[in-house]
């Protein structure tokens, strides 16, 4: 690899697709008020449901209410970081195109590969975990499965081939059954605040502190644990502990940003989109949050079942129905705008040349990307039904986090580097608000498990094996630039 392949990068005016026609490939389809069902189709999934209840009874106890805040604060920092550099370059490309830009093209295929290994990842695993919830579902209805095992294999493969064909057919058609789907996940959250509001007793909020407890030991050994030497639960340890796993709930806004392409005046809606959609989304957390902390005692929480076994406690078993209904829907509506979001970044990627360029075609039939959108499908199905994906958690927030590290040195860097671009929105308080961005973002990477920064090496290192095998001969950087055309002579000159 030369010095002129490190430190190439993508011109600005090209990072929205100038240089090769494809800006205007995609059509333009999102409003404001469509990104922000978007951003809460997949920032709200069937977590909102057990994440609470979870943390109350296992890290923070009451203390899980401010854990909830000192999450969505940390997670609006790495927002309006994403808000600014999307403004500025409003590309399907997100946090890829800015790295392009911005530190270059080793860089941004650095940061594409862990985008995706954490969207295609993260779509077979809410897939599997659909499914599971789904079997749950039904049996709770009183219908009896002969096989559940198989037919929650088959639930997997037909959510998975079903909306991998609504978003490579008709991104429309995708867009409408997110409305529906995400409006009645709202009923169904909503009836869980209301309803367990009536049941709310102030006294097991205690003073939202609990005493710290050292944590047992466990093989799954932070890189915070190999520095700081053996964890506590509860007290304020346990509080912030909490905000590390709450924070990767709110993750899912960065997806917005690979929307850009397909939205009306991208440049001001899809920092809006981002900011509003993550403040709602904190607040419906929060609601629920307090409705499970305030229930029943924090010690009576059943960890498996937060929700659910909470109702029943207090003599509301027809609500276990309502959360796995809207579990059910949560989940649908994460795999669809995950696909979205995967299908953008490979795109933008294929565009470039990194990838085979054939991935970047556009159906003449569907106005849709449909080529690379049938390929994400089929690996999210061969994951979902033959890796053990529940495992890898981790490795999902792992890809994330990275990302977010990129973007928040991207906005001091440009800052300097291009103060002369346009934005539509601007980071507050810069430098101070990115370095902060950056320091929580390492903060949450370093309570990650040791063994997830090694398979994450893994992958980094087989993708980098990717690039120079392929991607550093074929992108469109690599190519000469034709010379000028001679003028005209004679008659013939005009």
């Amino acid at each position: 690899m030369t010095l002129s392949t490190i430190l190439r990068r993508l011109p600005p005016d090209a990072a929205t697709g100038l240089r090769t026609g494809a800006r205007h490939s995609l059509a333009e389809l999102y409003r404001p008020a469509d990104l922000i069902v978007l951003g809460l189709g997949v920032m709200i999934g069937a977590g909102i449901f057990s994440i609470a209840g979870q943390q109350a009874a296992t890290t923070a106890g009451p203390g899980v209410i401010l854990s909830f805040m000192i999450a969505g604060i940390g997670c609006l920092l790495a927002c309006l970081c994403y808000a600014e550099l999307s403004s500025t370059m409003p590309t399907s490309g997100s946090a890829y195109t800015f790295t392009y830009v911005i530190f270059g093209e080793v860089w941004a295929w650095i940061i594409g590969w862990a985008l995706i290994l954490e969207m295609e990842l993260a779509a077979a695993m809410v897939a599997r975990a659909w499914g599971i919830i789904t079997v749950r579902a039904i049996t709770g209805f009183g219908v009896r499965l002969p096989y559940p095992d198989v037919v929650e294999d088959v639930l997997v493969l037909v959510i998975l081939v079903v909306l991998t064909c609504i978003v490579a057919v008709n991104a429309r058609v995708g867009l409408r059954a997110l409305w529906v789907m995400v409006a009645a996940k709202l009923l169904a959250i909503g009836a869980v605040v209301v309803v367990g509001a009536r049941y709310v007793k102030a006294a097991n909020f205690g003073d939202l502190y609990v005493a710290p407890k050292p944590l047992v030991t466990a093989p799954n050994t932070t890189v915070l644990d190999v520095f700081m030497g053996q964890g506590q639960a509860f007290g304020w340890p346990g509080v912030f502990a909490a905000a590390s796993a709450i924070a990767f709930a709110y993750v899912g806004f960065d997806i917005l940003a690979t929307a850009a392409e397909e939205t009306v005046n991208a440049s001001r809606a899809v920092p809006r989109g981002m900011i509003r959609s993550l403040i709602i989304a904190t607040i419906i957390y929060l609601a629920v949050a307090v409705v499970m902390v305030g229930m029943i005692p924090y010690t009576a929480i059943s960890p498996d079942a937060p929700l659910s076994s909470a109702f029943r406690v207090v003599g509301v078993d027809w609500m276990a129905h309502v959360i796995d209904i809207g579990a059910v829907l949560g989940l649908t509506t994460v795999i669809l705008v995950l696909f979205v979001g995967q299908t953008r970044v490979l795109f933008s990627i294929a565009r470039d040349g990194l990838i085979p360029r054939g991935l970047a075609t556009i159906s003449r039939r569907y106005h849709s990307p449909t080529r690379v959108t049938l390929l994400i499908g089929l690996v999210a199905i061969l994951l979902a039904e033959l890796v053990p994906v529940l495992t890898l958690q981790q490795l999902v927030v792992m890809g994330t986090l990275f990302a977010f590290v990129f973007v928040a040195a991207g906005v001091i860097v440009m800052r300097r580097t291009m103060p002369h671009l346009e934005r539509g929105f601007r980071v507050p308080l810069s430098p101070f608000v990115p370095a902060l961005s950056l320091l929580v973002t390492l903060w949450l990477m370093v309570n990650l498990q040791v063994i997830t920064w090694a398979y994450f090496a893994l992958w980094m290192a087989f993708g980098l094996g990717v690039y120079l095998m392929y991607g550093r001969r074929h992108s469109l950087l690599a190519r000469p630039v034709p010379p000028p055309e001679p003028p005209l002579k004679g008659r013939h000159r005009r």
